[in-house]
């Protein structure tokens, strides 16, 4: 019997997976699919490297939530995998906060601090550690590790990552740290291979989805990147306000009475494109 990585991404509402036989080749996954509608109308699509669909299947939505998206797969993967056995699973954590490792292995101690970090990505940190929790409870002998979002842009000047704060803050780790980095290490990557010359000078690379971003890098590496502390700040996005001045947040509070939830819940929940259409965060219906 053979092995293979799964690997997780969770959202807020989904859990996309992948599952990539050792040793790692440029064959691309052997599974490919996502659980999507959770805590609304959860469904399941599998398909195989190729694309072909191997499952499709609906679950009631009571009670339906991470924990049970894992241990769908946790055992129902088996009956695709085959004679492969997973023997290890990496999972994307949108915040490692300061910590210098670009990946690490998980315990206890690390996943106390991860979540440590949940009010600095409300929208993402919580559901990123829900798998990891189910299957540190379904499998605990099973490898886990956490790749952090953040780590591409520790190469940033000191500059690029320091507010204009009392220094007691900024050695407290209010700074900017940046996101989407996988996906702009990815970008990196795959450009130098397509064209090196272009990779080694200066790129602007675009991460645009329902949260977006902007990365400026030079030979691969990170220079600045829009987003900061957080995950709200830079461009517009769904529903995600982006940069704003902190001056307003003073106005609502003082006006408007606002406490930190509601402004968390307005930042990240009710501006961006939702926001400014009073219809929707997806740019297919507003188009």
């Amino acid at each position: 019997m053979s092995g293979c990585v799964l690997v997780l991404n969770g959202g807020s509402s989904s859990l996309k997976f992948a599952a990539y036989a050792l040793p790692l080749a440029e064959a691309g996954p052997l599974l490919r699919g996502q659980v999507e509608g959770l805590g609304a109308e959860p469904h399941l699509l599998l398909r195989d490297g190729g694309g072909t669909v191997l499952e499709e299947r609906r679950f009631p939505a009571e009670g339906f939530n991470h924990r049970a998206a894992v241990l769908h797969l946790h055992e129902g993967l088996r009956d695709h995998l085959g004679d492969k056995r997973v023997v290890a699973i990496g999972h994307r954590v949108v915040h490692g906060g300061n910590r210098p490792a670009a990946a690490e292995r998980v315990d206890a101690a690390l996943l106390a601090a991860l979540s440590a970090l949940e009010p600095l990505a409300p929208l993402h940190q919580p559901h990123n550690l829900a798998p990891i929790r189910a299957i540190a409870e379904l499998a605990p002998a099973l490898p886990q590790v956490a790749c952090y979002d953040t780590a591409f842009h520790h190469s940033q000047p000191p500059l690029a990552r320091s507010f204009a704060l009392p220094r007691a803050l900024t050695a407290e780790g209010v700074r900017r740290y940046g996101f989407h980095g996988l996906s702009y290490e990815f970008i990196a990557g795959r450009l130098a291979e397509l064209d090196p010359a272009l990779a080694a000078g200066r790129v602007i690379a675009a991460h645009l989805g329902n949260g977006a971003s902007l990365c400026a890098m030079q030979g691969g590496r990170s220079l600045a990147s829009t987003m900061g502390f957080t995950a709200a700040d830079g461009l517009m996005m769904g529903t995600r306000c982006g940069a704003l001045d902190p001056g307003v947040l003073i106005y609502l509070m003082d006006r408007h009475g606002l406490g930190a939830r509601e402004l968390e819940d307005l930042i990240y929940r009710r501006s961006g494109l939702l926001g400014v259409s009073g219809l929707s965060q997806d740019m297919r219906r507003l188009r």
